[in-house]
């Protein structure tokens, strides 16, 4: 747009010059014609020089004049000039050259050549892919060894995945130490993970080490309502891609355009399927692409074409997992380099404290904390802010502006308790990190649960555990307000209980009556959902009454524990309706039977809540009323739930 501007401007600049060389300047004072015949017959003209009807004359003082002769005969006027002794000057007319008459009649004619092309130009995208008329062109973005400053060093906590990679490096860099011995560069590498942990960061990585061309595309730009543009697309990125070799090309969310072929959505040949076909041709078909190397990212590699896996294309599968506290360490690091700390903040305690979360996430911890810090006018980001911060995170956002009755919040904070008691006291539970009743996100008031390491598989004990302390809140509310007064709040738990307990039975083979069998097709599979059914009546009764058995029997060592702990249920509830919030350490109080020690910076004339940051933003609140497979969790009583 800008060379575009310069280049109109400098035409404009052209033509004024020209125009002003075809205007004539005036030389001297301009008078009018009567004028002129008076001058004349006063004898005080000694010069003149006539040119058609222009006239211009010389006065007996030097001084020159310019005037206009009108389009009517005066015959008399070469008596006059001739009468009183004034020099008469003739000037041959000019005559244009037939350059000049050609540029001055083909100027027209040249102005709508220029218009019809730039107007053609933009709806074919001015070279840029973004026209109307352009639908059949790539839009793959370009960026240059020069543009892309990423590097190995910026992509921290997954270096497994970086090694994978590294060799790539080395072949764009030297292509002869591997053609030596006969070796073959991947000429793709699919890149799988969950959201979030960095697999687009590290194609660009891989593109900044080895200093190429690096082209970009997301799989849902290939497909349009157009059919047949997506093929033209894959067959013109590629064309621009050899041009540029040695090259990356990187496609993120391929699953978009990769999925199995012969689904039976929309047919045998629909649009995405020929976009897919193009795509295999491309990778591996007869003409090569020597130097040119696909990099592919998807979360969903279970739903690729089988073709598409095989070597000779995506021959190479990088995983890009959650980072373990050590990656976390690091990514805590290169983000923190951001924004200015303060002294005695220490990567490894916030990266102990988030397990389960992807590079992205912690991204987010430190720019929410350094938000904080902007809205206290404070010039240094402390522990404490990262600490609201993580919260925030993990919990939601504090709604303290949502009014609740003092009966409303009693019951909230028996059922908050109850979770936390029965956390606490069976086996294998994560620890209870902090309880609420502050609002947050979604839910009434949170209880959670923080693992003290990551774990990568669950136990049978700890999954009767977690469904014993998701019942805690109802047996609360049950032992305080009798089974009439017991409230919606726990539909989610009852929810979240019965899925595991289902799970534990059909899925992972925890149930001694049923075995080690899958009942029913796989939940996480969205085309097998019709054969949920194909289960004889026996089978799924006895399902039914294994499930039933694992909830009662749950159910039942949850309300015995809650009888025998009643005080410390009234205690944690009443230190909850005087702060709001809790920690570890005043529920350890809480367990021994004391009283628990204030929060930080907690006085008698602190308002209630005032130990917790008030936030005005409001968001879902992944670790308590929602699971969002990290591996800490929560429970809470969501709002709103009938």
């Amino acid at each position: 747009m800008a060379k575009n501007l310069v280049l109109w401007l400098i035409i404009a600049a052209v033509l004024l010059m020209v125009f002003q060389n075809f205007s004539p300047t005036p030389s001297g004072q301009q008078v009018n014609y009567s004028q002129f015949v008076e001058l004349v017959q006063q004898g005080q003209v000694r010069e003149v020089t006539i040119d058609g009807l222009q006239i211009e004359g010389t006065r007996m003082d030097n001084s020159r004049f310019e005037t206009v002769r009108p389009q009517v005969p005066d015959n008399k006027l070469m008596d006059d000039l001739l009468a009183n002794d004034v020099e008469i000057v003739g000037k041959e007319p000019e005559s244009q050259s037939i350059w000049t008459q050609l540029l001055v009649a083909a100027f027209p004619i040249l102005i709508i050549i220029a218009l019809f092309v730039f107007f053609m130009r933009q709806m074919q995208g001015g070279g840029g892919g973004k026209g109307p008329m352009s639908f059949g062109k790539s839009k793959a973005r370009l960026m240059s060894e020069d543009q892309i400053k990423t590097t190995f060093n910026d992509v921290a906590g997954v270096d497994e995945a970086k090694e994978d990679v590294k060799e790539i490096v080395d072949f764009l860099r030297d292509p002869t130490k591997f053609q030596r011995l006969g070796g073959h560069i991947p000429k793709g590498v699919l890149m799988v993970g969950p959201p979030g942990t960095g697999k687009t960061l590290l194609a660009k990585a891989i593109a900044g080490e080895a200093k190429v061309p690096f082209f970009s595309i997301s799989g849902s730009d290939f497909v349009e309502m157009f059919v047949g543009v997506g093929a033209s697309r894959v067959r013109d990125m590629f064309e621009q891609a050899k041009k540029q070799s040695p090259c990356i090309i990187f496609i993120d969310e391929i699953d978009a355009v990769g999925r199995h072929r012969g689904g039976g959505m929309g047919g045998g040949h629909d649009e995405r399927e020929q976009t897919l076909n193009a795509l295999l041709v491309e990778m591996d078909g007869f003409e090569g692409t020597e130097g040119v190397i696909v990099i592919a990212a998807t979360n969903r590699p279970d739903v690729l074409d089988q073709a598409l896996l095989r070597p000779g294309r995506f021959d190479r599968q990088v995983v890009v997992g959650l980072p373990d506290i050590i990656g976390r360490e690091q990514i805590l690091k290169v983000h923190m380099k951001q924004v200015p700390l303060a002294d005695g903040i220490d990567p490894r305690v916030i990266a102990r404290g988030t397990p389960g979360f992807s590079g992205a996430d912690l991204a987010n911890l430190i720019n929410e904390a350094a938000l904080f810090a902007a809205r206290r006018n404070q010039r240094l980001v402390s522990m404490e802010e990262l600490e609201l911060a993580k919260d925030k995170i993990m919990m939601g956002a504090e709604r303290k502006s949502m009014v609740m009755s003092e009966k409303e919040k009693l019951n909230t904070a028996y059922h908050e308790s109850g979770h936390a008691i029965i956390g606490r006291l069976m086996p294998e539970h994560d620890p209870v990190y902090k309880v609420s009743i502050i609002p947050r996100g979604r839910a009434l008031g949170v209880t959670m649960f923080l693992p003290e390491e990551d774990k990568y598989s669950h136990s049978k004990r700890f999954l009767i555990s977690s469904i014993c302390s998701l019942f805690g809140g109802r047996i609360a509310e049950e032992l305080t307000l009798g089974f009439d007064g017991v409230t919606t709040g726990a539909s989610n738990d009852i929810k979240r209980a019965t899925e595991l307990a289902r799970n534990m039975v059909t899925r992972w083979g925890l149930s001694e009556k049923l075995g080690p069998l899958l009942y029913g097709s796989d939940q996480d599979d969205p085309m097998a959902q019709g054969q949920q059914n194909a289960l004889s009546p026996d089978t799924a009764k006895r399902i039914d009454e294994e499930v039933r058995s694992i909830i009662d029997s749950c159910y039942e060592k949850a309300r015995q524990l809650l009888e025998e702990n009643r005080p410390t249920l009234d205690l944690m509830a009443d230190s909850l309706m005087r702060y709001e919030t809790i920690d570890r350490y005043m529920i350890d109080d809480i367990m021994e039977g004391k009283s628990p020690r204030p929060p930080k910076g907690w006085s008698d004339n602190t308002p209630s809540g005032g130990a917790s940051a008030s936030s005005d933003e409001a968001e879902p609140a992944p670790g308590s009323d929602s699971d969002d497979g990290r591996q800490s969790g929560g429970v809470g009583r969501p709002a709103g739930e009938h």
